[in-house]
C-alpha cells in the first residue's frame, strides 16, 4: 500500500492523518490494516516506534465509524499508565472528526472522575489490567457490547505479572471478537497466552522480533565504575548541539534520583526531570509533558518509561544501566529513531554489566560497537565496597550458567572455615595428649 487512501478509510480518517502529518503507511501498518479490517485475528511484531499503535487504531476507529449506545464496543489493554494515555491521545488524534468516545482508565488515582466519564458513554476503553478488573467487579464496565480486544505490549503484561489479570479478563469478556496482540519481542509466556487469546491468527512480522530499528546508531562505553559513568556522562552532555534530546534509563529509582540531583546541580531544574513508579501520577504527566514541548533536555528514568512513551525527537537514548531485564533493551533504545528519523543509543557497562549485555547481543542478533573512552573522560579508582558489589554479582552469574560453580566468596570462606577446624582439631589432640601424657607421667611417678 502505497498511501493510507489504498486502504479505503473514510474521508474523515485521511483527514485526520493528513493533519496530523503522516504521508505513507509504515510497514507494521501496510502488513497489519487491511486483515484487521478483514474482522482477522493479527499477532503484530514489529520494532518499537514503527507506528504499531495507528496500526490497530486506524482500522479501529473505520469499524467503530460512529458514536453508539452508552457501552465500549473495543477495549485495549496497556501495561503502564503512561502508554495507556499514549494510545488514548493517538485515538484522539485520529477520530477528531469523528464523534467516537474515548475513555482511559489507570490505577494511582481515584476512580469516581474515570467512573463519571465511563457512565456518560464510551465507545473505545483504554485501561490497565487492574483498573479494568476494579472497576468492571463493581458493575461499572459493561462488556457485553464488546467486539474487539487489543493487547498492546504483551510481553511487557506478562513480565509485570499481569497474566493472571489477562486470564480473567478473557474469561469475561465475550466469546465472539476480535483479537490483536501487538509487541516488540515475544517471550514464551506470550506464547502462551497468544495460544489462550488467538484463534487462528494472522501473524504480521515486519522484522524478527527484538530487532532494533535500522535508525537507531547503537554504541557501548565499558566503564569500570559508578563515578567514572558520570564523568563519562558529563563529558557526553557538553556536545549540546548533538544531544538535544535525551533521555537517560537507570535501572533503579534510587540510581534514578542520584543521576538526577547531579545533573540538576550541574544543568539547573530547568533543564532536567525524573520519572519513575514513586513519583506521582501529575508529577509524571507534567514531566513527560515538559520534556515533548522541548521546556526541558533531559528525562531521567527508570524502566516505567521505556515503552510506548512516544515522544518525537528524541537525538538520544542513554542506558546509564545495562538493563537486567534484557527485552527492556530493545524498548529503551526505540524511544530515539522513530518515525524514520535516526538517533543514537548509548550504552555505560560495568564488568557485572558485560554478562547481560552479551545476552542482549545474542537476543537482537548483532553485536554492539565498543567506542574507546575519550581521553578527557577521568577514570575514577573503583571503590572498595563496588568493588566487592561487582565482584559478588559477577560469582552470582557464574552461578547461574554452572550450579556447579562456588564463587570465589564461597570457596575463601570454605577454606577459612575449613582451616579453622583444622587447628581447632590439632590444638584439641594436642590438649588431650598432654592431658594424657602428664595423667601417665603422674601415675608413674606416683607408682615410683
Amino acid at each position: 500500500m502505497a498511501s493510507f487512501e489504498d486502504f479505503k478509510f473514510n474521508r474523515q480518517i485521511l483527514n485526520a492523518i493528513e493533519d496530523a502529518g503522516y504521508s505513507e503507511p509504515t510497514p507494521i501498518q501496510q502488513k497489519a490494516i487491511a486483515p484487521i479490517l478483514s474482522g482477522q485475528d493479527i499477532m503484530g511484531i514489529a520494532q518499537t516506534g514503527t507506528g504499531k499503535t495507528a496500526a490497530y487504531v486506524l482500522p479501529l476507529i473505520m469499524q467503530l465509524k460512529y458514536a453508539q449506545g452508552n457501552d465500549a464496543r473495543a477495549l485495549i489493554l496497556a501495561p503502564t499508565r503512561e502508554l495507556a494515555m499514549q494510545i488514548e491521545e493517538n485515538i484522539r488524534i485520529f477520530s477528531r472528526y469523528t464523534d467516537l468516545r474515548t475513555v482511559v482508565i489507570y490505577g494511582g488515582l481515584g476512580p469516581k472522575t474515570q467512573i463519571a466519564t465511563l457512565s456518560a458513554g464510551v465507545d473505545i476503553l483504554v485501561a490497565t489490567p487492574g483498573r479494568f478488573l476494579d472497576l468492571y467487579l463493581k458493575g461499572h464496565i459493561p462488556v457485553k457490547l464488546l467486539k474487539h480486544l487489543v493487547i498492546d505490549e504483551a510481553d511487557k503484561m506478562m513480565d509485570m505479572g499481569f497474566i493472571g489479570s489477562i486470564h480473567r479478563i478473557l474469561e469475561v469478556v465475550p466469546r465472539k471478537r476480535q483479537n490483536m496482540l501487538f509487541s516488540a519481542t515475544m517471550s514464551e509466556l506470550v506464547h502462551k497466552i497468544a495460544g489462550d487469546f488467538l484463534k487462528f491468527p494472522t501473524v504480521v512480522e515486519v522484522a524478527p522480533q527484538a530487532t532494533p530499528a535500522e535508525t537507531v546508531r547503537q554504541v557501548v562505553y565499558h566503564v569500570p565504575n559508578l563515578k567514572s559513568k558520570l564523568n563519562l556522562l558529563q563529558h557526553l552532555l557538553k556536545d549540546d548541539d548533538n544531544i538535544s534530546k535525551l533521555i537517560l534509563f537507570c535501572k533503579t529509582r534510587e540510581v534514578a534520583d542520584n543521576i538526577y540531583r547531579f545533573l540538576e546541580r550541574r544543568y539547573g531544574a530547568e533543564q532536567v526531570r525524573v520519572i519513575h513508579a514513586n513519583k506521582g501520577q501529575n508529577t509524571r504527566i507534567n514531566s513527560i509533558n515538559a520534556f515533548r514541548e522541548n521546556e526541558v533536555r533531559i528525562l531521567v528514568a527508570t524502566d516505567v518509561a521505556a515503552r510506548g512513551i512516544d515522544i518525537q525527537n528524541v537525538s538520544h537514548v542513554i542506558n546509564f544501566d545495562v538493563p537486567i531485564v534484557i527485552e527492556d533493551y530493545v524498548h529503551r533504545i526505540g524511544r530515539t529513531g522513530r518515525a524514520f528519523n535516526t538517533g543514537d543509543a548509548i550504552t555505560f557497562c560495568n564488568p557485572a554489566e558485560s554478562y547481560y549485555l552479551t545476552k542482549i547481543e545474542k537476543l537482537i542478533r548483532q553485536s554492539i560497537p565498543v567506542a574507546d573512552l575519550p581521553d578527557a573522560v577521568f577514570i575514577e579508582e573503583t571503590a572498595f565496597d563496588e568493588r566487592q558489589a561487582i565482584a559478588r554479582e559477577i560469582d552470582m552469574q557464574k552461578r547461574k550458567e554452572d550450579p556447579e560453580f562456588k564463587g570465589a566468596f564461597h570457596e575463601k570462606k570454605h577454606s577459612s572455615v575449613n582451616s579453622r577446624n583444622a587447628k581447632g582439631t590439632k590444638k584439641t589432640t594436642n590438649a588431650k595428649g598432654a592431658r594424657s601424657g602428664s595423667s601417665k607421667s603422674f601415675s608413674k611417678r606416683k607408682g615410683s
